[in-house]
């Protein structure tokens, strides 16, 4: 397994990007007696400024310098010329993308593996085709390897999951939970143009400006600028402008309230669970819309690493007559990868 491989690894072992997800990778590291060697970026992005006491060198100064290491890469992208570019770099150095959680403290490694055995093989076993089990299957060897070449192995494309499970129709009524700034109201639109009804939601206040902004044009469409949570309160919230904004200890105190209240009696036949690390508690709120309703539900799976299972159980435990599928979308780390419940 990686880390275990890492500790008595004797090549350097290098740190590729900076920002959060170097951070964590590097915390965890330095907690396991691990002290990398050095940090670079990609060559062009390199500017020799300072990351935690490294001075940032370009990939081609890295090979020059350390000739055969170790790359660990510390930042997630989904532009296919990232992925070439990770591709292009496996035969040139041992390349890894360690998986630590966007949001809490647990790592996917073997020991989480082997403590939550039970339940994750469940899940497998209730995934409904083959491309699920594959995905599962992938996603979890490729947390506990950080090999990347597992991921390009088991991802396929948004239309496939719209035409083969979500099949929308005439007179959907799609709840877009964590709209950002509108890009999967658009998506639903291009594959549903005779809906009968959009709610979007999206507490972060500057993506919720460019949201109104994006969805001007659509008829139909009702937008709420506040968190989905498990009821009606109100919680602190950072807003950081993007897709990191989160429900946090601290923060401006921002209105949080239930799938159920924003739904109201008429429900949704589709739903899209995307709200950074809070999907458990929306989808507890979302509780009476999935019994009464059985909505169609997108559920992103990659936030925490007991997403793996404590998605589906909670689903099952609210209507046990789903069809559980998974997909992978093109993403390095695992991220953009989903539940779907139809």
């Amino acid at each position: 397994m990686l880390w275990n491989y890492l500790k008595t690894a004797k090549k350097p072992i290098l740190l590729y990007g900076m920002g959060d997800g170097a951070e964590k990778i590097l915390d965890h590291l330095l907690a396991l007696g691990i002290t990398p060697s050095g940090v670079f970026a990609s060559d062009g992005f390199a500017r020799h400024n300072i990351f935690r006491g490294y001075e940032v060198i370009s990939y081609s100064e890295a090979k020059e310098k350390y000739k055969d290491f170790i790359a660990l890469i510390c930042f997630g992208s989904q532009r296919p010329e990232v992925l070439e570019l990770f591709q292009s770099m496996l035969p040139e150095c041992e390349l890894y993308a360690p998986d630590v959680p966007v949001y809490g403290k647990t790592i996917f490694d073997r020991a989480f593996a082997v403590e939550n055995s039970t339940r994750l093989e469940s899940v497998y076993n209730s995934l409904a085709d083959d491309q699920s089990r594959k995905v599962f299957e992938n996603t979890v060897r490729y947390k506990l390897t950080g090999k990347i070449q597992y991921l390009f192995d088991c991802q396929s494309t948004v239309s496939e999951s719209y035409e083969n499970i979500l099949k929308p129709s005439s007179g959907d009524i799609y709840a877009d939970l964590g709209a950002y700034t509108g890009d999967t109201v658009a998506e639903f639109i291009s594959f549903c143009k005779n809906y009968k009804k959009i709610i979007a939601v999206e507490p972060d206040v500057k993506s919720f400006r460019k949201l109104e902004k994006n969805t001007s044009v659509y008829e139909n469409i009702k937008l709420f600028n506040i968190a989905v949570s498990s009821d009606h309160k109100y919680l602190p919230f950072s807003m950081e402008g993007g897709r990191q904004s989160v429900l946090k200890e601290s923060g401006k105190v921002i209105e949080c309230n239930s799938v159920d209240n924003i739904l109201g009696p008429d429900g949704a036949t589709i739903i899209k669970f995307d709200v950074e690390g809070a999907e458990y508690d929306a989808i507890k709120g979302a509780e009476n819309t999935i019994k009464t309703f059985k909505p169609k539900l997108c559920i992103s799976a990659y936030h925490r690493s007991e997403d793996y299972f404590l998605i589906p159980e909670l689903v099952k435990s609210i209507r046990d007559d789903y069809k559980i599928y998974m997909r992978h979308f093109p993403y390095v780390p695992a991220w953009d990868t989903c539940f779907y419940f139809v």
